[in-house]
């Protein structure tokens, strides 16, 4: 077993660990026939900031996060001993491969995320269906595990589903966190939030790790960290990109124009 491999919490003393998701640093480099911005560069700062994990999402038509980049970021990372690097996508069409040639390479990251998402889906929107999916997932679960990373299964957040997914073999579940975000500030906000803590607290007794993500945010990540137990990891990509727009335009917008006035003296 790779040994980094922990229960995520020693390394942050029992603070819940953010892996930061660079898909949308790799969409905006796609726009244009350019490496900016680049991927390494940004994962480095995210780190270097505090960032516990880098998480990226690899699709098969290469729209955000390129084969490259992988293994570049998988490099990286080796500089990185106490952060963790989480590929996820789904294992029936190019993560297998993926973590196969990143194994031969000495380069297995500490945790496969398995997403069930469409080749042509524009982000994921739903979890794995147990008991349906078992058999699939069964024999690719165990081959992760003997590559020496840990598995971890999207799912939607439903209690009697978390003794299925330690069934099948998975280390960890992430909580799909779209509805949440969804009643986030509307009076069902309660009643959601008693689902996810009734699915971590099924998860905490089948044995299995827990992380979260997709839609969380700067508005609602402490209320759902406050009512949901045990969370161990979030992975949020889109809204901290969009975040650091607003928070780090005014200065860049600045910097740009010390260049001109540099220029005019």
């Amino acid at each position: 077993m790779n040994p980094l491999v922990s229960s995520g919490l020693d390394a942050h003393r029992g603070f819940t660990a953010l892996s930061v998701n660079l898909n949308r640093v790799a969409l905006l480099r796609n726009s244009r026939p350019l490496d900016i911005p680049n991927v390494v560069q940004a994962a480095t700062w995210v780190l270097q900031a505090g960032a516990q994990g880098i998480t990226i999402h690899p699709r098969p038509d290469q729209r955000h996060i390129r084969t490259r980049d992988v293994f570049e970021l998988a490099a990286l990372m080796k500089q990185w001993p106490q952060a963790e690097f989480n590929v996820e996508g789904n294992p029936h069409h190019n993560l297998m491969d993926l973590m196969r040639e990143l194994t031969a390479q000495g380069m297995c990251p500490h945790q496969c995320t398995f997403v069930p998402d469409s080749a042509d889906q524009a982000t994921s929107d739903h979890g794995w269906r147990l008991p349906q999916d078992c058999a699939a997932l069964r024999p690719l679960i165990a081959e992760v595990h003997a590559m020496g990373a840990r598995v971890s299964l999207f799912m939607d957040p439903e209690p009697q589903a978390m003794a299925a997914v330690r069934e099948v073999g998975a280390d960890r579940v992430e909580i799909y966190t779209e509805s949440y975000a969804r009643a986030h500030g509307t009076a069902k906000q309660a009643e959601v939030l008693a689902g996810y803590s009734a699915t971590a607290r099924a998860a905490v007794v089948a044995g299995l790790g827990i992380n979260a993500g997709h839609d969380l945010n700067l508005l609602n990540l402490a209320e759902f960290l406050t009512a949901v137990p045990g969370v161990q990891e979030v992975s949020i990509g889109h809204a901290l990109m969009a975040d650091a727009l607003e928070l780090g335009l005014s200065a860049t917008v600045r910097a740009y124009l010390r260049c001109i006035h540099q220029a005019a003296e």
